[in-house]
């Protein structure tokens, strides 16, 4: 049964989640004068310009240049502002792992690494910059908060909640339109899992672009009489293991949903989690340990199998055995 609480099933607009976080940024630097926005020469590309429209003396153009820019934004928290930086995924974690392990995460500064063009859904740009390793490289660093939120108002509310939370986040986000689902009343917790769809026969847990996809799946389902829930796990760390052991339990089966490579992303982070804590069937819907290439987002979400159709078919065959 799909919670109408949380989500409409027939959203009316499409929207880039990156828009999600340029709104939810500007709302966070009314809030706090504290708050300021760094950008390594991509501020049209992370909708920070009504930020920096708005707030000229608190935005910070670094250039293509983004270890700097962590240096930068970890100094600035000794000083009690709140840097959000942002640029690509590829460069906001790949390029500058040592500079956020070192002066961020190990000095546990307050900086809110901001990441967009994430995953497949880049697209054109090819496998030079569809990250699909960031998850896991900062969910292993200790004192990093993880957070993958669903669509356009849920990346607007984690933007706004972690400019409350003291220590480093990564927050993941995307390039493409895609459906706004979740309602702006709909309360946004960060280390707490949404349950959006609840089922009986079947937990889905996904993250970021494929949570509508899982949506979409539940609903066949639904319809062959297989009773699916649907988990929104928008923070992978820290994850929500009281809500997801409490789903298995009572459903039986889980398959995880999620952008990104099959190791070391959410899937791990719940594997580990049952494993220890209830045993239980399991499946991946996941890039299977390649590289990502060049095509439209639909067209390689579809071909790497990161859409409803794989959700439905590999949930189907989860339930049946």
């Amino acid at each position: 049964m799909v919670d109408s609480q949380h989500i409409l099933l027939d959203p009316t607009e499409n929207k880039d989640t990156r828009s999600g976080f340029g709104q939810g940024l500007l709302e966070a630097g009314q809030a706090d004068n504290n708050v300021v926005g760094l950008c390594a020469d991509l501020t049209g590309s992370l909708k920070m310009n009504a930020f920096q429209s708005a707030f000229p003396d608190r935005f910070f153009q670094v250039g293509i240049a983004e270890a700097n820019m962590m240096g930068v934004a970890a100094g600035m928290t000794i000083g009690g502002k709140i840097p959000f930086t942002g640029t690509f995924a590829n460069f906001s974690t790949g390029r500058v792992y040592d500079q956020i392990r070192q002066s961020i995460a190990y000095s546990e500064k307050n900086v809110k690494i901001c990441a967009s063009h994430a995953g497949l859904t880049l697209g054109e740009d090819g496998a030079t910059h569809q990250i699909l390793e960031d998850i896991g490289m900062m969910k292993m660093l200790p004192n990093m908060t993880v957070i993958v939120p669903a669509d356009f108002e849920q990346t607007r509310q984690a933007t706004l909640a972690i400019a409350k939370h003291q220590g480093p986040v990564y927050l993941r986000f995307g390039r493409p339109k895609v459906p706004v689902f979740i309602r702006p009343e709909s309360p946004f917790e960060i280390g707490k899992i949404q349950r959006i769809v609840t089922g009986s026969d079947v937990t889905i847990a996904a993250c970021g672009h494929l949570v509508w996809q899982a949506v979409q799946a539940a609903m066949a389902l639904h319809k062959e009489g297989i009773s699916a829930e649907v988990l929104n796990v928008h923070t992978v760390k820290p994850l929500d293991e009281a809500t997801l052991v409490e789903s298995a339990k009572r459903t039986g089966a889980v398959l995880v949903a999620e952008e990104h490579q099959r190791f070391g992303g959410l899937g791990s982070s719940v594997a580990q989690c049952l494993s220890s804590h209830h045993p239980t069937k399991m499946d991946f819907v996941a890039v299977d340990d390649q590289f990502g290439e060049s095509g439209t987002p639909a067209q390689l979400m579809a071909k790497y199998g990161l859409d409803a159709k794989t959700i439905l078919a590999k949930t189907r065959a989860l339930v049946s055995h």
